[in-house]
């Protein structure tokens, strides 16, 4: 049995997880946290992680970039190993889990879905192909109007794996309106469109001469999200101090 602490348990992932996690004989949520502590939910709730004394063996984060700092002091000190699904984080918050993974496994991933963490690779294939062959490299997400962090943190994962691929040359473009160019062969465009409610779409498009060849991805329900952050829980837990990837749990 994996004893999960919820960090963002009353966001909409965090229902999906505690909802997900009941129903999985080999998994129990045994605390969450969140600033609201009324909750339906069976278990306890804490409005600071840092108050939470329960015993558990990982800790499956969906909550706020505002949030991290705190919720890796918690698990260096308790050396419970973490989940960080959290986006939008700065460069001092992603050098700081870093340093955390030293001393707890930390396993961070922009996306829990399956099939996006088997694209990474495949685009990771295609780039130095198609982009050799003078081929352009955009990407298009889309979320639903309450995301705030753009463009997504997907979108820049599936850039930096083209960009690894290609040895870190391209430069990363978010708006064109300021300039008028051609565009340059060294950038990968990166579009975002918020709107409705839509659950999570990235077309990654490699344009070419009189032919183009699109990668999609699109989520129909965020209960892929949920089912890659169970997963990755139960793979996590016991694990030794180090930097974790969904590509890790795929590959067993």
């Amino acid at each position: 049995m994996t004893r999960i602490i919820m960090h963002g348990c009353h966001g909409r992932m965090g229902q999906f997880i505690s909802k997900m996690a009941a129903e999985d004989p080999d998994t129990e949520i045994v605390a969450g946290v969140d600033i609201a502590t009324n909750s339906v939910h069976s278990y306890p709730v804490y409005d600071d992680i840092l108050k939470c004394d329960v015993q558990a063996d990982v800790v499956i984060d969906f909550a706020t970039a505002q949030a991290v700092d705190g919720l890796l002091s918690f698990c260096e000190e308790r050396k419970i190993p973490c989940v960080l699904c959290t986006t939008g984080l700065s460069e001092a918050q992603l050098q700081r889990v870093e340093a955390a993974s030293a001393k707890v496994a930390i396993l961070k991933s922009a996306n829990m879905s399956i099939g996006i963490n088997l694209l990474f690779k495949l685009l990771a294939e295609a780039a130095p192909v198609l982009a050799e062959a003078g081929f352009d490299m955009e990407i298009v997400e889309k979320h639903h109007r309450q995301k705030l962090d753009a463009p997504s943190g997907t979108a820049l994962a599936l850039a930096d794996a083209l960009n690894g691929a290609m040895d870190g040359k391209y430069e990363y473009v978010y708006d064109r309106s300021s300039r008028r160019e051609r565009r340059p062969v060294d950038e990968i465009g990166i579009s975002a469109v918020r709107g409705g409610t839509i659950v999570g779409e990235h077309d990654v498009i490699f344009a070419g001469t009189d032919e183009v060849i699109t990668f999609s991805h699109s989520a129909y329900s965020r209960e892929v999200f949920a089912k890659g952050a169970i997963q990755a829980a139960k793979y996590l837990a016991g694990k030794p101090a180090g930097y974790y990837q969904m590509s890790d749990v795929i590959n067993g």
